[in-house]
């Protein structure tokens, strides 16, 4: 299998439908999709496997180790993560990373380019040469990410994932190619109050 899609989901029923849609309508279908319920009271996990997604239900409170669930129950080459609020921006994507990965050689991380505000657009490099500590705007190597995890943190465990992982080493290929719409401060979201993916660097 090429790829696990991992989403962390949290009393997502409102708006887990544009994310899980998005998927769906992909034309390359050697994927598996994980949808992480957690703490969620609502109809999230119904939802979910109403579009055949492999569920679990936590009770973390936190999405970095619901994340990292996500990645001890996928068995895809490579490692996708989406948050439950956002989407991919056409149904090419999948088709277009696989491409990718292979015309790279399949790296151990490939960053692609995202969009946000109101399609406002962001290379997978920020202002400053830095890349940013979005988790899903890569596509992660399983075999590379290896026993790494998301530490159990607040906010922003995306940072601390990121930084372990570029002191591995390995190689990483930038792609200035944008795939995915980060739905920045959505209302109820943590980014509604918090900064957006900040860079490393």
């Amino acid at each position: 299998m090429r790829f696990s899609i991992i989403i962390p989901a949290y009393n997502a029923e409102n708006h887990i439908r544009k994310a899980l849609d998005s998927i769906k309508q992909q034309t390359f279908t050697d994927y598996e999709l994980i949808v992480i319920c957690d703490s969620c009271k609502d109809k999230t996990e119904e939802i979910a496997l109403e579009y055949g997604a492999i569920t679990k239900r936590v009770d973390f409170h936190c999405d970095g180790p619901t994340r990292s669930k996500g990645i001890d129950m996928a068995s895809g080459e490579y490692l996708l993560f989406m948050d439950d609020d956002d989407w991919w921006i056409h149904e090419y994507v999948l088709q277009q990373l696989n491409d990718k990965l292979i015309e790279t050689g399949k790296p151990d991380v490939l960053c692609f380019s995202f969009i946000f505000r109101h399609w406002m657009y962001a290379s997978p490099r920020g202002n400053r040469g830095s890349r940013w500590i979005a988790t899903w705007n890569k596509c992660w190597k399983r075999s590379f990410v290896g026993d790494t995890r998301f530490p159990n943190v607040q906010f922003k465990s995306d940072l601390y994932f990121n930084r372990e992982m570029v002191e591995k080493g390995g190689r990483w290929v930038d792609w200035d190619m944008p795939m995915y719409y980060y739905d920045y401060k959505r209302k109820g979201s943590q980014t509604e109050i918090k900064e957006g993916p900040i860079c490393n660097g």
